[in-house]
């Protein structure tokens, strides 16, 4: 894949008046942390003045946003009430009747733009799920027709479906696609050229997630953002909007895994968290961009990882070297060790020459692949091509990454023999994930785990298939 243009222009972190003692402080914390940084973009001032990539991850690759989408969803919105097309006070039963259950209850009736923007529909929890299987042919119509047992207005509840209806309600009144009306009125202006969408199966983005980008796109929203919508010389989005989008609307209290994250608990915009400095659009696993204004920075993040890491970060390491220049020097020790950010491949021997074939045994959670499937380690040329099952071929490199794309979405893997064992990362590189492979010759079984599994499900195949419909049974 060819090297995007440049979106932004590029600057030394001494001449734009930041500290690289502070960004390579920044690095070392998230180097540190548990999990894994797969990129990393700092804008101050409006110039890229740090950009790195942890190989075999790259610059030209879009990455899996996962709930990042949900500020680009926000964004269409505010495109459509800047069009005049829809508004705040708009209800979901007046734009979408044919969406509309027959038992739609009172309060459902009375949802407005504003209240899906906010999360402040009334519903008890994440509502995503049980309205696919009450409607899985219209998750709208299981949206409106599931109890609410909150005053809509009330309450923030960290709602994906939310985001799904707005989607759905933008299509209606523009008639673009969700990824159509971003191409023709944000990207392409901005000179962002592949962004890449995941779908349900009548084709429609997700909204809530699924969106793809390169780390410089997401750090050019980003600064898009700051800029308040102006791009050069044209207002792509209202600037009126980006105040309201980003700003405090209700408060909220979000705890994952039992832990606080502090920055989920000042405050929800419009599909945007407000955060202890300025805001940020977040997705699972540390997919972020960090806007803040005061001290005109742009933080784009990609990751596998606790996104709470990334802020203390940020906060502890970064935001203290705003204003304090260092060195030349010092620039280019930073600059040459961001050259050579990357996660090392598997360890061990290519010893085995021999063609190993084995079943999976899928009873380790989160396999990414059935109980049963024929798994063959077959070495070639001091690697191995790896078989699982009847679909999937990939390329495994020794001590090195190797490419291949076995369905049509590309894989990056790298393994190696240990004490009779053979250890495989298989990368699904645009995603945050990779799974463990691992082939015992000895017992005749292997098993296929994820480091972290995917939110749209475990099925390896589901993630290789191009172009992307996890949800396959969503029509």
């Amino acid at each position: 894949m060819p090297t995007p243009p440049e979106l932004l222009p590029r600057s030394a972190p001494a001449s734009s008046g930041i500290s690289s003692r502070a960004i390579a402080a920044f690095l070392d914390r998230l180097e540190a942390r548990p999990g894994e940084t797969h990129s990393l973009m700092v804008v101050h001032r409006g110039h890229v003045v740090a950009e790195g990539w942890w190989a075999p991850y790259t610059a030209d690759r879009p990455h899996l946003l996962y709930s990042l989408t949900k500020s680009f969803t926000s964004v269409a919105v505010g495109l459509a009430i800047g069009d005049g097309l829809l508004s705040l006070d708009d209800r979901v039963v007046d734009v979408l009747p044919e969406r509309v259950p027959a038992d739609v209850s009172e309060q459902g009736r009375r949802i407005t733009v504003h209240h899906l923007l906010s999360m402040t529909v009334g519903h008890p929890s994440d509502s995503l799920a049980d309205a696919w299987e009450r409607e899985p042919g219209d998750l709208t119509k299981g949206f409106l027709g599931l109890p609410f047992t909150l005053a809509e207005g009330t309450r923030h509840v960290y709602d994906n479906a939310t985001t799904y209806v707005l989607a759905r309600l933008v299509e209606r009144v523009t008639g673009l696609g969700l990824p159509e009306l971003l191409d023709t009125r944000l990207f392409e202006p901005m000179g962002i050229d592949h962004a890449e969408w995941d779908r349900v199966a009548d084709g429609s983005a997700f909204g809530f997630h699924g969106l793809h980008l390169t780390t410089e796109a997401v750090a050019a929203f980003g600064e898009l953002l700051r800029r308040g919508g102006r791009w050069g010389e044209r207002q792509l989005v209202p600037q009126e909007w980006v105040q309201l989008a980003t700003r405090h609307h209700v408060d909220c209290e979000w705890v994952l895994e039992g832990a606080p994250q502090g920055d989920f608990s000042y405050g929800y915009g419009y599909q945007f968290w407000r955060a202890r400095e300025g805001y940020h659009g977040h997705g699972s696993y540390a997919q972020q961009c960090v806007v803040l204004p005061d001290q005109d920075l742009v933080v784009a993040v990609t990751a596998q990882g606790e996104a709470q890491d990334v802020f203390d970060a940020l906060w502890e390491c970064l935001l203290p070297g705003v204003g304090e220049a260092a060195s030349a020097e010092e620039d280019r020790a930073l600059a040459g060790r961001l050259d050579r950010l990357s996660l090392a491949p598997v360890a061990g021997a290519a010893a085995v020459e021999r063609t190993v074939t084995v079943k999976l045994d899928a009873s380790a959670e989160d396999s990414a692949l059935p109980d049963g499937t024929p798994v063959t380690v077959r070495p070639v040329d001091g690697s191995w091509n790896v078989g699982l099952g009847p679909q999937i071929a990939v390329e495994v490199g020794h001590g090195h990454w190797r490419e291949s794309a076995p369905l049509g979405r590309p894989v990056v893997a790298s393994g190696a023999w240990q004490d009779g064992t053979f250890v495989a990362d298989l990368r699904v590189i645009t995603t945050p994930h990779l799974v463990r492979l691992t082939v015992a010759p000895d017992t005749g079984t292997a098993t296929a785990t994820w480091s972290t599994p995917p939110l749209t499900g475990p099925s390896l195949l589901l993630h290789l298939r191009s172009p992307l419909m996890t949800r396959p049974d969503v029509a």
